[in-house]
């Protein structure tokens, strides 16, 4: 069984494209989508239309819950995706689950508890490290990670994979569609991969444990960043083009 992880599309659908087309080369049994897959000045509406119909293992991350907030009170990523969405895709949107487990697989956004805290990463302003295998561990402590040899979540943008003691294989592929960002929540800080590459991850079980393979596409980033320009989001632009925040 090999398993393609994608992430945090935020409705870039250039990205996205290149993602699948290097996927089905590797010839993949399955593709979970870990959220955040539409929220952006980029191409929401036209993301969904592209997804839905494949009909991905797919959960919600924070984008997704907050999108369907009060729209009065949306932050300008979220509130772009919630004016151009279709009602069916918001419903869809609505039904997805914030955490799914597929055998000895879990996928969640951030951490089973928390669609807002990072699983392998710990916060240094200005930017993200690792976590340690401890730290991990004890995000790990909730009902739905019991039993589950691999973990797989989004949320960072930062391809990491951390083997705990037990041999448990806890994954997250980066993003496939925002390389960078930075964020007021819970204190100021940004990431960044330093390139414009579209991210995943492969997934594959040897010698009874999940090995994980970090891979970058390379697409049309500067379609992308001219998109976010003309919307009035040169940081996005920026992103985009660089892998880094302004």
């Amino acid at each position: 069984m090999r398993i393609a992880a994608v992430s945090d599309i935020h409705g870039n659908l250039p990205a996205l494209d290149a993602v699948l087309a290097d996927i089905a080369r590797r010839g993949c049994d399955l593709i979970v989508n870990l959220g955040d897959i539409a929220s952006g000045p980029l191409w929401p509406r036209e993301t969904l239309e592209r997804l839905i119909p494949l009909e991905l293992p797919t959960i919600a991350g924070n984008h997704e819950r907050q999108l369907l907030g009060d729209p009065a009170g949306l932050a300008s990523s979220d509130a772009h995706a919630r004016q151009a969405l279709a009602d069916a895709q918001l419903d869809w949107i609505r039904a997805l689950p914030p955490r799914l487990r597929l055998d000895d697989v879990l996928l969640c956004h951030g951490t089973p508890g928390s669609d807002l805290q990072y699983l392998l990463d710990d916060i240094a302003p200005p930017g993200l490290v690792a976590a340690s295998a401890h730290a991990v561990a004890a995000r790990l402590e909730h009902p739905d990670a019991c039993g589950a040899a691999l973990v797989l979540c989004g949320h960072s943008h930062t391809p990491r994979q951390l083997r705990l003691d037990d041999g448990r294989l806890a994954c997250n592929p980066g993003s496939a569609g925002l390389p960078a960002f930075d964020t007021t929540y819970p204190v100021w800080h940004q990431a960044g991969t330093g390139t414009p590459h579209a991210r995943y991850a492969v997934l594959e079980r040897r010698g009874g444990h999940w090995q994980a393979e970090d891979v970058a596409v390379e697409y049309d980033h500067e379609a992308a960043a001219r998109r976010g320009a003309a919307l009035g989001r040169p940081d996005w632009a920026h992103a985009l083009r660089t892998g880094n925040m302004p």
